[in-house]
């Protein structure tokens, strides 16, 4: 093999530990190891200069390395030098790759079973960001807010009609509902899909359509608070418990046969208003209530649409239909919906004399 002359000059050396070594790339792809004893002791206002030069012979020109001082009982063995004779960079890449498929092995065979690395669970296959890297914003709960607050949206007007099938009554307006101008206009409420899966309607309506209810199925609509906001953590208790004289006048005045109550909490207003108290957990039920808790009783002598005595308007107790409503799951509401949409369905057969399908 051809003599190749490559000098490396080191102006300065830094002690090392023992077994401690630097190594330093040669212009042929090689390294050197220099080794530094803990046995040598150099002053610290000394500078060790060393002077290496390196050359690449044959094996036979190849000095072999002096015999080890017996203080050092072969410790030093490890660190004898060897010169390289050739160097396969294939060889070398293939080393590489193995090493790290070796070092990915070990980590995941530390995984903890179940669970995924911070890198699997965070991106995909391609490199983007997953889904749990796009954490939900938490909601920040309502407290009361002055009326002041949504003085600057429309209320919603009631759509009644003397002698309907049923009212809903709702809470009050939300911000996209007052905006819209029509009931129920949120998406995520499920008010439209639960009136046409309960039997109500025999298609699902649109918002829009919440001023032809009473041509269309004999039903009408309203609520318990005219003001809107954006939830009902933005009423007070003493403001829903007082729209229940409100709602008994108008249920008076246009007399229809049965009111459903669309939310809980709205039941236990109207029942604050009448006993002082909200209605204890045995006291509470979904469904048809007694008759005793008719909507619109009047003390004097009042008749329905059919001449017969108006003894109120029987109620119907269902859960909210507010996408913010996560008391009872969906399968759920329809189960406590179903009953009423099969009177109303039944009733509005009767008055017209047909069976509905």
């Amino acid at each position: 093999m051809a003599s190749c002359a490559s000098k490396l000059c080191l102006d300065r050396c830094w002690w090392a530990s023992p077994r401690r070594s630097q190594e330093t790339a040669l212009g042929l792809g090689s390294y050197v190891t220099f080794v530094i004893p803990a046995s040598i002791r150099v002053p610290s206002d000394k500078q060790l200069d060393l002077s290496v030069s390196l050359h690449t012979a044959t094996m036979e020109d190849t000095e072999q390395p002096a015999k080890l001082s017996a203080s050092f009982n072969g410790g030093l063995k490890q660190f004898q030098y060897a010169p390289a004779t050739s160097i396969d960079p294939d060889a070398t890449r293939t080393r590489k790759v193995l090493s790290a498929k070796s070092s990915s092995a070990n980590r995941q065979l530390k995984r903890p079973r179940g669970q995924d690395t911070e890198d699997d669970a965070d991106f995909d296959f391609e490199g983007s960001p997953s889904p749990s890297l796009t954490k939900k914003k938490k909601r920040t709960p309502s407290k009361y807010a002055d009326p002041s607050k949504y003085a600057h949206l429309p209320t919603l007007r009631d759509v009644l009609e003397p002698n309907l099938i049923c009212v809903f009554v709702g809470t009050n307006p939300g911000i996209r509902t007052a905006t819209a101008g029509h009931a129920y206009a949120h998406p995520s409420n499920l008010f439209w899909k639960l009136l046409h899966s309960s039997g109500c309607t025999d298609r699902r309506c649109r918002p829009e359509e919440d001023v032809h209810l009473p041509r269309l199925y004999a039903m009408g609509n309203t609520n318990i608070v005219e003001r809107p906001s954006k939830d009902a953590a933005e009423l007070s208790k003493a403001e829903m418990a007082a729209g229940t004289p409100i709602l008994e006048a108008k249920i008076l005045k246009y007399k229809p046969e049965a009111v459903c109550i669309v939310g809980k909490g709205i039941w236990e207003s109207v029942w604050r208003y009448r006993y002082g108290r909200a209605p204890k957990a045995s006291e509470f039920k979904y469904g048809w209530q007694d008759e005793k808790e008719n909507l619109g009783k009047s003390e004097g002598e009042e008749v329905d649409g059919e001449g017969s005595p108006y003894k109120g308007a029987k109620v119907f107790v269902t859960t909210s239909t507010s996408g913010l409503s996560a008391s009872t799951k969906p399968a759920e509401k329809e189960a406590i919906w179903k009953p009423f949409g099969e009177w109303v369905k039944g009733r509005r057969a009767e008055r017209t004399g047909k069976s509905e399908t």
